[in-house]
């Protein structure tokens, strides 16, 4: 029998190990270290959650998780009881005759509750985003329970520790599970049957493993097994779930079994801090820091919540990521009409490039994408993708429709709209590899699919039959699917020549990118939904403005086009009843990049500051709802808001600090990640940008837009002055090789200056139940 030693119960371990953190008191993390200040880990344990009233749901809850397995920590149904909702990015059902969203939705797992003595009466609970833990007490009427809990990173294993008082020394756990049936109501079949009920059992005392083998109708299942050890007073619960379908149910059980007795008989210090360093070395990939500390404190919450949410080799990132809601669980899916594209942009800016799930999707899951296609269509050349989907990209008992006919959808432009994530990733890597294997094969799919509909107008122009711009209207040559057409054909020549190939396709991709017709337009107004269909009320959607942002097919750089992305601003920004949270973020990035700071921060700090629009908010855990629903895209869209306003880098021009309100005198960061695989550092002092530093990963043309007044001086990373050369107003081009270093500043400027964590504007307050 394999005990885990005494030391790592009784938190006799010197404070800080991870000895201490299995029964002590939960304090130990907040020991730092000798010598320089480190503000990579200041600033990210200053943004740490607290809670001193208990959660009552995911809207309010602590998360943890691994990029698969998520938990949520919350009240129970009983004034005795705390509930550990257990869920997994994985855990779908597996019936194809229905739409996905039925056919292959997200399942739910179940819960783990402790049962105490005494009603609770409060908490003290911190979630410390540097470890990914969560650490603190909870108070009952007959005593108290010390709680240490994460979700290990690469073990994927729920490990609880507690320690109760002796009021409270008969807490228990048990395991509750759910029905596996979709929690979707929206065109549930009537012929829907849930999944069979679970096998339950344990692997005999002393040392029993429990487990809930649940098995899926369409083949294949899960296992959730657990144990608790304890020693003395100290308690450890640790859990794993395995997934398998197709597969045997049976075989998951017993890789659960054995992934609970390895986890329990690990050494428990490296066990932890193996967890530990995949953190802090997650969370020193880059830095960016704000005199607006509620809000520096939500962006290091949302890459705490990314890196929680998703790998590159694991699922995309669903409504959920890998958190199951309790109640507001009707998105089941992916949706990728702007869901998936938005709330997967942030990681490539803020250099998690191992997050980008993506790009890993279509890699591995191309296969799947003629399954979108009308059946007339599939020829072998042709991609689309439908909504939801699965993480494998299937669609279901679904097709996206057939343009110009009486099955029209608002879907025909997901799959080109995905790829444009793609490319992001392809820019901000200069990775060939993701040009010549993912973007332009899947991309010349896409673009094939429109190109079975257009046809040449007698203006000579190639139009589009009627499709549908995304949850507003019907419309031909629609906007939204227009810049998208544009985008493909030109993306797809570039890629093209950037892999020099003569592609045989090249003709018709430049007769479609110089031949589309333009954008029907108001006078007034601007682009409008379609010929001949205006923005006539609120829309929540951005998709007639996708050429403006995240496009950038019309730029502020260009003086001719700054009328026309002027007004059409304007007029979707003039109507706001009907917004949602990743509204206000997308606006604020369109603010960014058209040279309107202060609006830019005043829109995404209304979505911010916890505004309700619509029955729409960002929740006290940075969490978001539609309604009752669950959603993850506004807060993680309102990250890529922040950086637009600190970095930019499309079109060739690196430009820093760009849209900074005059309201953040000092900002600093490090190790952001530009188009052109620039990774940048930058401090701002006072108003004044102090120094740059750009780090060149594959020697691409450097252009640097660098808002240094006066003077400036340029110098590799040994202090050697660097050739350069202007580049027009306020911009310098220089040359700098794959892995060398540039740094630009004013005469006389220490070039080893390092990133700093800003001076905080004003007190704050934690984000959580802080009181």
């Amino acid at each position: 029998m394999t005990h885990l030693s005494r030391r790592a119960f009784t938190g006799a371990a010197v404070a800080g190990t991870a000895g201490a953190w299995f029964a002590g008191p939960g304090a130990a993390w907040a020991t730092g270290g000798a010598g320089r200040p480190d503000p990579y880990a200041s600033a990210v344990r200053a943004a740490a959650m607290r809670w001193r009233t208990l959660p009552t749901g995911w809207q309010q809850a602590p998360f943890l998780a691994d990029g698969r397995l998520g938990c949520q920590i919350y009240a129970g149904p009983t004034p005795h009881t705390l509930k550990v909702m257990v869920s997994h990015t994985e855990v779908q059902d597996r019936r194809g005759r229905w739409r996905a969203g039925i056919g292959y939705s997200r399942l739910p797992v179940g819960y783990f509750t402790l049962t105490l003595a005494g009603a609770v009466t409060g908490v003290d609970w911190t979630l410390d985003l540097w470890d990914a833990e969560l650490r603190g007490t909870v108070t009952t009427t007959r005593g108290s329970v010390r709680l240490s809990a994460l979700v290990h990173t690469t073990r994927s294993a729920l490990l609880i520790s507690t320690r109760p008082s002796p009021g409270e020394a008969d807490a228990a756990w048990s395991f509750t599970w759910l029905t596996a049936a979709t929690t979707r109501t929206s065109g549930k079949p009537a012929d829907y049957t849930p999944n069979p009920a679970p096998r339950t059992g344990s692997t005999g005392a002393p040392d029993a493993t429990h487990f809930v083998e649940q098995p899926l109708l369409a083949g294949g299942g899960w296992t959730t097994a657990w144990r608790e050890r304890r020693a003395g007073t100290a308690r450890l619960l640790a859990a794993h779930l395995v997934y398998r379908s197709p597969g045997d149910p049976a075989r998951t059980t017993q890789e659960a079994v054995r992934a609970v007795a390895d986890t329990l008989a690990a050494d428990p210090d490296r066990l932890i801090a193996g967890h530990r360093t995949w953190w802090h070395t997650y969370h020193r990939r880059s830095l960016l820091s704000v005199p607006d500390k509620r809000l520096q404190s939500f962006s290091l919450g949302q890459l705490y919540k990314l890196g929680s949410a998703t790998r590159a080799d694991g699922p995309a990132l669903s409504e959920w990521g890998p958190w199951f809601p309790e109640v507001g669980n009707n998105w089941t899916a992916l949706w990728w009409n702007l869901n998936v594209q938005i709330a997967s942009t942030a990681y490539l800016g803020t250099n998690h490039l191992e997050l980008d799930s993506v790009t890993g999707a279509f890699r591995r899951f191309e296969e799947n994408l003629p399954l979108s296609v009308p059946p007339a269509y599939r020829d072998g050349r042709t991609y689309a993708l439908g909504h939801p989907s699965d993480w494998h990209l299937r669609p279901g008992e679904w097709t996206v429709g057939v343009p110009g006919s009486d099955r029209i959808s608002d879907n025909f432009g997901n799959l080109t709209w995905g790829l444009h994530n793609v490319w992001l990733a392809h820019r901000h890597t200069m990775d060939r590899a993701v040009l010549r294997d993912v973007l332009l094969p899947v991309l010349a799919g896409a673009l094939n699919f429109y190109d079975h509909f257009l046809y040449e107008g007698s203006d000579g122009s190639l139009h589009l039959p009627t499709t549908r711009s995304p949850e507003y209207a019907d419309a031909a040559d629609c906007s939204y699917d227009l810049a998208l057409i544009r985008w493909a054909a030109r993306t797809l020549l570039d890629a093209a020549r950037a892999l020099r190939i003569d592609d045989p396709r090249a003709p018709r991709w430049h007769e479609i990118a110089t031949g589309l017709v333009p954008y029907a337009q108001d006078p007034a107004d601007g682009v409008m939904i379609g010929a001949g269909v205006p923005l006539a009320e609120s829309h929540r959607h951005h998709s007639h403005l996708l050429w403006l942002y995240p496009l950038r097919e019309k730029v502020w750089d260009r003086p001719a086009d700054r009328e026309l992305m002027r007004k059409s601003f304007a007029h979707w920004a003039g109507m706001r009843g009907a917004w949602r949270g990743y509204s206000y973020a997308v606006s604020s990035s369109m603010s960014s990049v058209m040279g309107e700071p202060e609006r830019a921060l005043d829109l995404l700090t209304f979505f911010t500051d916890r505004n309700t629009v619509a029955d729409c908010q960002l929740t006290e855990n940075t969490m978001y709802r539609e309604g009752k629903n669950f959603a993850l895209e506004s807060p993680l869209a309102a990250v890529q808001s922040m950086l637009d306003m600190v970095l930019q880098s499309h079109g060739g021009v690196l430009k820093v600090f760009p849209s900074v309100s005059r309201r953040w005198s000092d900002v600093s960061f490090a190790t952001l990640r530009a188009q052109g695989a620039f990774l940048v550092d930058a401090d701002r002092s006072a108003g004044r940008t102090r120094w740059i530093r750009v780090h060149s990963e594959a020697g691409a043309p450097l252009v640097l837009e660098h808002g240094i007044r006066g003077a400036v001086t340029v110098r590799d990373e040994r202090g050697r002055p660097l050739p350069w050369k202007p580049a027009g107003q306020g911009r310098i081009a220089v040359r700098l090789p794959r892995g060398a270093t540039a740094f630009i500043a004013p005469p006389g400027t220490d070039p080893d200056s390092g990133p700093r964590d800003v001076p905080a504007s004003g007190p704050t307050q934690p984000w959580g139940l802080p009181s």
